[in-house]
């Protein structure tokens, strides 16, 4: 792989009034790559920008009330066809009318369901993502009750992101890095916001798809840290017995393995994107 590295910007786009944030890589004429978070955001995709931006445009999006964008979360908005339906806007107005499209934990169900429905979608990556059945898991499957989400101090989110966050990567973060993972965390619209979307986590959302993406036949990589915890990659064994036209790469790693093999994963997906 290139040891050319390309820098990484944190631009904003407004859609329907809010104004989203999302971290840029790569020169605006080359191909679109749009890259999705789930229950984290826009940092998981930092440790591979650099190297996807030396032949795309990349976008990692952060969702609204997730990462640095605006705006505040309900769980009617924060259903999978529901932000599917920000992240086209976010296209839209971007002026991708088609693109590359990679997600991460929940935002690989998010991908999945524009890569079925769309129209719009070349490639996809999924990395560690949820799919069939695969999610919610329990520690996000609790905040789906009112009564947990209203009793759930800011305080007791934020150490439970901590932790979550930590399980997700297989080596030791540092305290710079996990303070960096978890700056979101300290506004109040950001805890509703994931409580909204955990609120909403449906397996059906998946599982429902499943056909159409038998009869899309859109080229797929899933890219998968063999360690998941989380989600475990015999989900991605499933999904490629499941789904034609898609293949799988494990990489050394946990939940979150742009952190624990960057290299590893950044090669996968550009020698994805570039076949």
């Amino acid at each position: 792989m290139t040891t050319t590295q390309a820098p990484v910007r944190r631009e904003y786009v407004e859609v329907s009034g809010t104004s989203l944030s999302y971290l840029s890589s790569g020169a605006d004429q080359a191909p679109p790559l749009l890259l999705l978070h789930g229950t984290f955001w826009s940092r998981v995709w930092l440790p591979v920008l650099p190297a996807l931006g030396t032949v795309r445009r990349c976008i990692a999006l952060d969702l609204p009330g997730f990462g640095r964008s605006d705006g505040e979360l309900d769980p009617d908005q924060a259903t999978v066809p529901a932000l599917a339906g920000t992240v086209l806007a976010a296209a839209d107005t971007l002026g991708l009318d088609s693109f590359d499209l990679g997600g991460h934990d929940i935002g690989g169900g998010i991908a999945q369901h524009l890569a079925a429905t769309s129209g719009r979608v070349n490639k996809l990556v999924l990395m560690n993502s949820v799919m069939f059945d695969s999610w919610p898991v329990p520690a996000v499957e609790r905040f789906r009750d009112p009564q947990v989400r209203v009793a759930t101090t800011a305080a007791e989110l934020l150490e439970a992101r901590a932790v979550s966050t930590q399980r997700a990567v297989k080596r030791t973060l540092s305290e710079e890095e996990l303070a960096d993972y978890l700056s979101p965390w300290t506004e109040p619209a950001r805890h509703s916001s994931w409580m909204a979307m955990a609120a909403a986590a449906d397996p059906h959302y998946t599982l429902d798809l499943v056909p159409l993406l038998q009869e899309t036949h859109i080229p797929t990589r899933l890219v998968w840290g063999t360690e998941d915890d989380f989600q475990k990659v015999s989900f991605a064994h499933r999904y490629v017995t499941e789904i034609t036209g898609s293949d799988l790469v494990e990489v050394n790693g946990k939940h979150i393995p742009t952190e624990d093999a960057p290299d590893a994963v950044a090669h996968a997906i550009l020698e994805h994107l570039g076949t």
